[in-house]
């Protein structure tokens, strides 16, 4: 019987163009743009079919959590690999390599991006299953979507002769980087694909083509894995030793060098939700033209795409427009330049913006929390934790907490005293108190914070206690 292909599926990226909806905190990956799951758990659902093992899911530390509560969602069982930095897509893939080589030898691995949308899921496991015998061949594949228009957003790959014996694979004549529009409308005419990003390889095959192209990107990353260490759910990748490998991505690399490089040209609808424009291509329309997420009118207004999951949003008078509502910030553009909204999120940076990093809904290991007022010495929360989530035994030096509790039952400890409070009941820490809050029971536990003091800001908490390892 034949191995299953382990599912590798790489989380990291900010997702800039998709402001301000994407931040760094919670990028796009996590957010539900297009239905009721985010593209990471699309993903995932993806691969959890029988022919693939448990998913290895590569992210960063800031949102290992995020990871988790998703995963747990789709009650999915998942290997957690920690970065302790950026280093690019290359080191990413290797890390996962050794660590699927480390669970089967023989391992096959199916690298995907968590940020992709694929709408024939039959159609991608067809062209996953021609890749599969190219991959036992010893190939390391990647896939190229036949293109449906001259992007400019995408790579290309010009896809050579056909392999014997491999049928649905081909050898790859040339990797070229984003073109410009004449470029692009060049390649498409002459049979190049886009190059999606999603790979799949022997782990074994792969690693060795990497010590021989990139020892400085192998020989860290494999010591990287050896020296991990287990953190609550997650595999923490071993900080000193990670950061000496280059930074850079796998096409460059690996791709772009190797002799073992094969393509499987596929035509799956496939995109990198890569934009607002390309969300409003993928979204359902009316005749118009218009779609939208949430709350929206439109009136004598064409071709144009309104995401307001909160605000009621009207839209007069216009064409091929982009509106952007989130409770602290809009974003309105033109939908032919919505690709260059990342340029705007750097000016954004530039001028000391925090919308550009930080949502008002905050997600934390045991819930979220989310602005809801502030002013001189107050702020206004409303809190939610999930059944069974404990936040940390802490204290603050500059404020005290007013608590209401809207739902569910909340247990409280201050200074040594454990109560319990339910819906309409209300309590108060005083400055300095030692004080815990956890969700005892089976429902979401929802309440309202109100905190007064000198200074407000998330660095005033002394930890004594936390199940989550946070210091």
């Amino acid at each position: 019987m034949q191995a299953k292909i382990i599912p590798v599926i790489l989380c990291g990226g900010s997702g800039q163009r998709l402001w301000p909806v994407s931040r760094a905190t919670h990028p796009k990956q996590f957010h539900a743009l297009l239905g009721e799951i985010s593209p990471f758990q699309a993903t995932v659902k993806r691969v959890t079919g029988e022919i693939f093992d448990a998913p290895i899911i590569v992210t960063g530390n800031d949102h290992r959590f995020l990871v988790a509560d998703q995963l747990r969602v789709l009650d999915v069982e998942a290997t957690i690999v920690l970065e302790p930095m950026r280093r690019d897509s290359c080191a990413a893939i290797a890390a996962a390599a050794e660590v699927a080589a480390r669970r089967a030898p023989d391992a096959v691995v199916l690298i995907l991006a968590a940020d992709h949308e694929i709408v024939e899921i039959d159609q991608f496991l067809k062209h996953v299953a021609q890749g599969l015998k190219a991959a036992h061949a010893g190939r390391i594949v990647t896939f190229g979507i036949h293109p449906t228009e001259p992007a400019t957003g995408y790579g290309y790959i010009l896809p050579g002769d056909g392999l014997d014996g491999l049928d649905g694979a081909c050898a790859i004549s040339a990797f070229v980087e984003k073109p410009d529009r004449a470029t692009a409308e060049t390649y498409v005419a002459n049979g190049y694909l886009w190059n999606s990003g999603n790979f799949l390889f022997r782990a074994r095959d792969f690693l060795d083509e990497l010590g021989a192209l990139a020892p400085d990107i192998a020989a860290p990353v494999k010591a990287a894995v050896a020296d991990a260490e287990a953190d609550l759910d997650f595999l923490r990748l071993n900080e000193a030793d990670f950061a000496k490998a280059r930074a850079t991505s796998v096409d460059y690399a690996v791709m772009e060098k190797t002799a073992r490089a094969a393509v499987v040209p596929s035509s799956f609808t496939w995109s990198d939700i890569g934009s607002w424009g390309a969300v409003w291509g993928l979204a359902e329309k009316c005749e118009d033209g218009n779609a939208s997420i949430g709350r929206a009118v439109f009136h004598e207004t064409a071709n144009s795409f309104v995401h307001s999951p909160g605000s009621l949003t009207t839209v007069l008078g216009l064409e091929n427009v982009i509106v952007v509502v989130q409770r602290d910030s809009v974003l309105v553009a033109s939908r032919e330049r919505s690709e260059e909204v990342k340029a705007l999120v750097e000016r954004l940076a530039t001028d000391g913006h925090a919308e550009v990093t930080e949502h008002q809904r905050i997600y934390r290991p045991w819930g979220d929390y989310e602005r809801i007022d502030a002013g001189q010495g107050y702020q206004v929360k409303r809190i939610t934790v999930r059944a069974g989530g404990k936040l940390s035994l802490q204290s603050h030096r500059h404020r005290a907490e007013h608590w209401v509790v809207v739902s569910g039952t909340a247990k409280v400890t201050v200074d040594g005293e454990d109560f319990l409070l339910t819906a309409n009941q209300s309590t108060y820490i005083p400055l300095g108190a030692v004080h815990r809050l956890e969700n005892p029971g089976t429902e979401t536990l929802e309440l309202i914070e109100v905190q007064s003091g000198s200074y407000l800001g998330e660095d005033d908490i002394v930890r004594y206690e936390d199940i989550y390892q946070r210091s």
